[in-house]
């Protein structure tokens, strides 16, 4: 086994202690990682969301902040501010939470809308604009937002400027009976102490062995052709799967940008990392097409009306658009 293999299983064993099932979770989570992308996770509350994540920052053996998202959130509270001294007569800037490795945004979509500009900023162009001084943030850095879905009380949607710059977005499911009980019996016992696998060296080691993996020429015309399809999917001739089976018609208001094609590609990439291989397939894309795309897309208000998720257009281009 490769040392880069090696180290994501340790660290999959090592959060798997405390974290029960939700491999798909974990697996988003070190795509995020390994492309160098931020992750958004959903789900409705008590589903492990923030406790996967606290528990990946600490086997990775990085700095780590949690930051709880309300409506009374300031800028200043996540960048941080000026603070005057007298006895120096000069100003001194406290930095906030944001300069940590990884960081955790809790409940991401509690929060104002300045809020939300100066974290897009940190996520968009890893530093932060504090008074006239620009700081940058540390390397490796990482944002792990969680949020609940729309529907619950004091909830509000993200701009979309800031849903784009997430390379993923997970949905994270119940866990069937035998996990639950699984999470139960675990809690009657001491919980887990981690230890970590990994420091920061390593993580850009493991960085610089996804720009190693190959991607054939068809596999990027794979994704790209993927990508355009959500901007118009009648034309490539996508279906609606359920009840009522009809074309995706006037179902997507607007697709995906090319930001997502040159996302789709560094994903595929980190998963072919994650099973061990050097080369990337099409089966690689169509594996993380949902979480890449599934938030990049702005469906139409006669979709909303007839109940229409974004999964279901991605899964019906999925199988509308020819795999080379």
């Amino acid at each position: 086994m490769e040392p880069a293999t090696a180290l994501l299983e340790e660290l999959r064993r090592e959060v798997g202690r405390v974290v029960v099932g939700q491999r798909g979770l974990l697996d988003g989570m070190l795509i995020g990682l390994l492309a160098g992308g931020h992750v958004l996770v959903e789900g409705v509350p008590g589903l492990a969301k923030t406790t996967a994540v606290h528990c990946l920052a600490q086997a990775l053996g990085l700095g780590f902040q949690r930051i709880q998202f309300t409506p009374d959130l300031l800028p200043a509270d996540l960048i941080g501010t000026p603070i005057y001294l007298p006895e120096q007569r000069r100003f001194r800037v406290r930095r906030g939470p944001i300069f940590a490795p990884i960081v955790l945004a809790d409940e991401i979509n509690r929060a104002p809308a300045k809020v939300q500009s100066a974290l897009l900023e940190a996520m968009e162009e890893r530093q932060v604009t504090i008074g006239e001084e620009t700081f940058p943030l540390p390397e490796p850095f990482l944002v792990m937002a969680t949020q609940n879905p729309l529907e619950l009380e004091g909830t509000y949607p993200l701009p979309e400027a800031q849903v784009d710059r997430f390379l993923l977005k997970l949905v994270v499911p119940y866990p069937d009976a035998d996990q639950e009980r699984e999470i139960v019996m675990r809690d009657t016992g001491e919980t887990p102490r981690l230890r970590a696998v990994a420091d920061a060296d390593s993580v850009r080691a493991l960085r610089a062995e996804i720009r190693k993996v190959h991607v054939a020429d068809s596999v990027v015309e794979y994704a790209v052709r993927l990508v355009r399809a959500t901007r118009d999917p009648e034309l490539a001739g996508a279906r609606i799967d359920g009840p009522d089976p009809r074309p995706a018609s006037g179902l997507v208001q607007v697709g995906a940008s090319p930001r997502a094609s040159i996302f789709l590609v560094r994903a595929a990439r980190a998963r072919a990392l994650l099973e061990g291989r050097r080369y990337t397939t099409p089966h690689d894309l169509k594996g993380v097409a949902l979480d890449v795309l599934r938030h990049r897309l702005l469906l139409s208000y006669e979709a909303e009306a007839d109940g229409v998720q974004p999964d279901q257009v991605l899964r019906g281009l999925l199988a509308a658009v020819e795999i080379p």
